[in-house]
Formats: structure tokens, sequence, C-alpha cells
């Protein structure tokens, strides 16, 4: 029997989920799939062809020359299956086309989306938005979203998200309590407000606003397993929490709540935009992908933005069906 030309579609996939993740376990999250079938599956693709697709070391990929040179026709391929499917899956006139779901923080969620919904409203009527804000281990639940916002550190960035935005910390409170700190009150007893699992705390505040890491007390601080408790318990009026510039700059800006020390933190974390796969982008999470760009980039790096927004609409542009009539 002849062997076939084509090798099974599930290897492909596989593959090219690797390839873009350059992770056997992240490709498996996004194909609903195990870490051991995702290589397997490549491993049967690399016996097919008779040439390694990856290099594999010590908890990491990266591609061989052969697997770069065939990773560009295993996506030409797919955006050609995409764009032949859309007549009868992602039409102008189904839900699906119209529809996206958002994974991000229930910070983000609650101080910087709610706010700005009627604007994407206004700008995508059509669209229709699902939004989802785990606590605990959002990688689990972030294969069920189109879009994702990530808070996260370099080292778990991956290769496929885009940077929003550089992000400092520092205590919030309201004006009123800002006052009486000014006057005199020692702020160290006040309830003090953090969330759980970030590098930039309380105490590498005091640090920095101190000004030496010896002789600095150790803080009383009440912890939460998300920004939007912590910074809301600070709209109370009776403690302050540690806060950064994405959470609380509408806040700030209208004055609800206050600065009352000059001293900030540069953060590891950030907020990071992480689309579909190419194959699998619809003219929902495109629209969803440029607004947030556009509303959530860091404001002082505008030409980078109109580059990321740039970007973003160039490669979206091929294989997807129009913005819905």
């Amino acid at each position: 029997m002849l062997k076939p030309a084509l090798p099974p579609l599930t290897w492909l996939r596989a593959f090219e989920a690797a390839a873009r993740h350059l992770s056997f376990t992240a490709a498996a999250n996004e194909l609903h799939l195990t870490q051991s079938a995702i290589s397997q599956h490549v491993r049967s693709l690399e016996t097919f062809l008779g040439k390694p697709m990856f290099e594999r070391h010590n908890r990491a990929l990266s591609l061989t020359e052969d697997g770069s040179n065939y990773l560009p026709a295993v996506r030409e391929a797919f955006n050609i299956l995409s764009a032949g499917a859309q007549p009868f899956t992602g039409s102008r006139n189904t839900q699906r086309a119209r529809t996206v779901t958002l994974q991000c923080s229930m910070g983000f969620a609650t101080f910087r989306l709610a706010p700005r919904l009627s604007a994407l409203v206004a700008a995508h009527p059509e669209l229709s938005l699902n939004v989802v804000t785990p606590v605990w281990d959002p990688e689990k639940t972030a294969q069920m979203a189109d879009v994702e916002i990530r808070f996260t550190r370099p080292a778990g960035f991956g290769l496929d998200g885009k940077r929003l935005a550089h992000e400092r910390a520092f205590p919030v409170c309201t004006p009123a309590l800002a006052e009486r700190i000014a006057q005199g009150e020692d702020w160290h007893s006040l309830p003090l407000f953090d969330c759980v699992g970030v590098l930039s705390s309380w105490q590498s505040w005091l640090a920095e606003h101190s000004g030496s890491m010896e002789s600095i007390p150790t803080l009383k601080v009440h912890m939460a397993s998300t920004f939007a408790i912590s910074i809301s318990a600070a709209f109370s009026g009776d403690g302050l929490a540690m806060a950064h510039d994405s959470l609380v700059a509408d806040a700030l800006a209208d004055g609800r709540l206050v600065r009352p020390f000059d001293t900030t933190v540069a953060m590891s974390e950030y907020y990071a935009l992480y689309q579909p796969a190419p194959h699998m982008r619809t003219w929902a999470s495109r629209a969803l992908t440029e607004w947030l760009v556009a509303e959530f980039s860091d404001p002082q790096k505008e030409e980078s933005v109109k580059h990321d927004t740039d970007e973003i609409s160039d490669e979206l542009d091929q294989n997807l069906p129009p913005r819905p009539a």
C-alpha cells in the first residue's frame, strides 16, 4: 500500500499549536488534549515526514530549520480551510460570527473594562461579548476564551502575547483619609489591603519609600484573592490599598481615590493581550482585539500602540469574514 501523501489533520493541528506556543502543555490546553497526546501527535508527524520538527530542550522547545520551513505551509493550509468553511460556519448573518468571549481578571473587568463597555457597544453594536473572570489558574480556563487579557510576568508571557502597558504600584485611599494622614495620623496602624500573588507588595513599596531595607517595620496587611476586593476596600475610607496604574486610573482621575504618597515601585507584572490562533480568528475576535489594543495600551507609547493595532489588522484581514451587516 502506498504511503498517504498527507499527514492526518490532528497531527498538523498539534504541530501548529506547539510551534506557536513553543510548548506542548500550552498546545494541549488550547486543543483540549493531554500533553502526552500532543507529544505523540508531533512525533507521529516527524516520523511521517522523516525529519524532526522540534529541538527538545530541558522544559523548552525550539523549531528546527525543517520545522520553521514547514510551519508557514501548515498555517496557510489552515487559513485556506478556514476560509472555505466560512460560508457554512461563520457567515456575517450567524450569531457565532458576532460572539466573542474575553477572559480577564476580576479587577481588570471591574475597574477598567466595565466602565468602557458602553464605548465598545457604541463602536461595535453588532458584537456580542461574553466576559469570564477566573480567580485561580486562569490558564486552565483560557482555552475556552477567544481573547484573553492576562496579568503576567515575563517568564509567563509567551511568544503570542502583546504587552499593553507598564505598571507601577502605589498605595491609594480616599481624599478624606489622605488629609488625615497629611495631618499626622499614623497610617501604619490603619487597615492595609493587598492582593495575593503579586511581587510588588506593601513591604517592597515601604522599602522604596523609606529609602532603605534596614529597620523597616513589618506591616499588617489584609490579603484578598483579587484586586476587585482589595481596591474596593479602599473606597470605604477607613484604609489604604496597594494598587497599580491600570486599575485605579479612573478613580484617580475623578478624585474618588488619591495617592497619599509620591513613592511608586515598578512592577514585574503587566497586562498582556492574547489572540486566538490565526486559523481560529473571526470578525468578532478581530474587532474586540483592535478595540482592546486601542483602548488599553499605554498612552505614553502611542506609536507602539498604532503599530500593534495596524499589525493586528494586517494579520486578521486575511481569510476572515466581513463585518456583520
